[in-house]
């Protein structure tokens, strides 16, 4: 996570043995990798250190574990189907396990999505989809239309079609050249007004017959939680119907439960051509993706493709597949989903009242259980902080405050910084309470290095 940056000397650091041997993700091999805490154990929505260091999870694992961790009934569920049929793929034969979760998928996806395809990870499913537009248009005797549209900022995943829909140049240039067709347009906190014009004028510039999709998620994670204006999606629908482009909601983070709703874009009423899913669908105790596409998609591969052409191992893991059905009961069995939305305002309410204090927040933003706030790069005096001064202050001073006092969230930079949250669904108004408490108490000794108060 972001937020370990700069724990540096006198950080949790760790005595187990591995930490020279495991490779991180995302993790700068500036930090001393020991410094950063091991996480041992957790229970409902607190994860506890190799110390016995309590925090508040308050990135939910990675915008994942959406019933709380130590959930028995999780376990369970894995251990009896691990019994039963440990592994058998979906190449051409079924498990039970896997036909039961798409039938569940199919009663709780919006509209027409009604055919689930299944795979291990976020990345992998929005490859998926990459592959699914160019297959249907092809099958469709439109093999030119192969163009893919999302947005400047958008993280999208790791492999390499993912990674030209992320609109991350930075994350890119170290596997560059990448693949061809891919274009970016300007997000929604970019252009409030025009981005969703910006997609018809790209679609336009292509030309038309040349786009197979555009690729949205349906609350942008990267930036910050950037909440779309009201009929953004509506104006997006419209304009991909009127060009013959599929509308993607990538919904690798936003979907089960993270905005109030099982695939986030229903809060926008807007039913997309096909929705991606990982993360929440078994709350992170297993690993699975994947993509549920609507009838037209499905029914014309069907008929007019001999297969799909693609696939992967672990797609449909029988264990997976038995954790994510159990996931979604203790979802529906708890209201999780109503949780989110009679808490979405305190919540809210609770990271306002806390910016409110503080001349360094600029913004506040997000809905449901996902929620930003920005934080303005600069002194008090206004000079603007760059280099090491920036490394110092927010990834020094803001982050390492975070986690000694007990928050695990994330500092993200990739447009203007912010501090993310995403509680795990269950939260109630004591955690949330204390997420905004110990960020203005993050924030105040910020303000103190940077001149804004004594």
């Amino acid at each position: 996570m972001e937020v370990m940056r700069g724990l540096g000397e006198g950080g949790p650091g760790t005595s187990l043995p591995g930490v020279d041997n495991l490779m991180l993700h995302f993790t700068p091999y500036a930090e001393d990798w020991s410094k950063l805490p091991v996480i041992v154990s957790g229970e409902g929505s607190y994860v506890t250190d190799e110390r016995g260091k309590r925090y508040v999870d308050g990135l939910a694992g990675l915008f994942t574990t959406q019933v709380g961790h130590g959930r028995t009934e999780l376990a369970e569920a894995a251990a009896t189907q691990m019994k039963e049929l440990g592994f058998f793929p979906n190449w051409s034969m079924h498990h039970p396990r896997s036909l039961e979760l798409a039938a569940r998928l199919s009663g709780i996806a919006p509209g027409d999505l009604n055919s689930s395809f299944f795979v291990s990870s976020g990345s992998e499913a929005v490859e998926t989809v990459i592959k699914l537009a160019r297959q249907y248009h092809k099958a469709n005797g439109e093999a030119e239309r192969y163009k893919t549209i999302s947005r400047k900022i958008a993280y999208h995943g790791t492999t390499m079609g993912a990674l030209s829909v992320t609109g991350l140049p930075a994350f890119k240039a170290p596997f560059e050249p990448l693949p061809a067709g891919f274009m970016h347009v300007s997000n929604t906190q970019q252009d409030p007004e025009g981005a969703a014009e910006a997609i018809e004028e790209a679609i336009e510039f292509g030309p038309p017959d040349t786009v197979a999709a555009v690729v949205l998620e349906p609350v942008q994670n990267a930036g910050g939680c950037l909440v779309p204006p009201p009929d953004y999606w509506r104006k997006v629908r419209e304009i991909c119907d009127r060009h013959g482009v599929l509308l993607v909601s990538d919904a690798v983070i936003c979907a089960f439960g993270r905005l109030g709703e099982w695939f986030g874009i229903e809060r926008f009423d807007v039913v997309p051509d096909m929705t991606s899913f990982a993360k929440g669908i078994t709350s992170g105790y297993c690993p699975m993706g994947g993509v549920v596409v609507n009838d037209k998609i499905a029914d014309t591969l069907r008929e007019k493709a001999p297969m799909f052409m693609h696939g992967s191992t672990f797609g449909g893991h029988p264990v997976s597949a038995a954790v994510a059905l159990e996931n979604i009961n203790i979802i529906e069995r708890e209201n999780l989903l109503q949780n989110v939305y009679d808490l979405e305002g305190h919540f809210e309410g609770e990271l306002r009242r806390m910016a409110e204090g503080h001349p360094i927040v600029e913004e506040v933003r997000g809905m449901g259980f996902f929620w930003a706030v920005e934080v303005k790069p600069e002194k008090a005096d206004g000079t603007p902080l760059e280099g090491d001064e920036y490394q110092k202050y927010f990834k020094g001073v803001l982050t390492r405050k975070l986690v000694e006092n007990g928050l695990l969230c994330r500092f993200d930079d990739k447009d203007e910084p912010v501090i993310q949250y995403s509680p795990a669904l269950i939260s109630d108004k004591e955690v949330l309470s204390k997420i905004a408490d110990i960020t203005d108490d993050a924030i105040g000794e910020l303000e103190r290095e940077l001149g804004y108060r004594s």
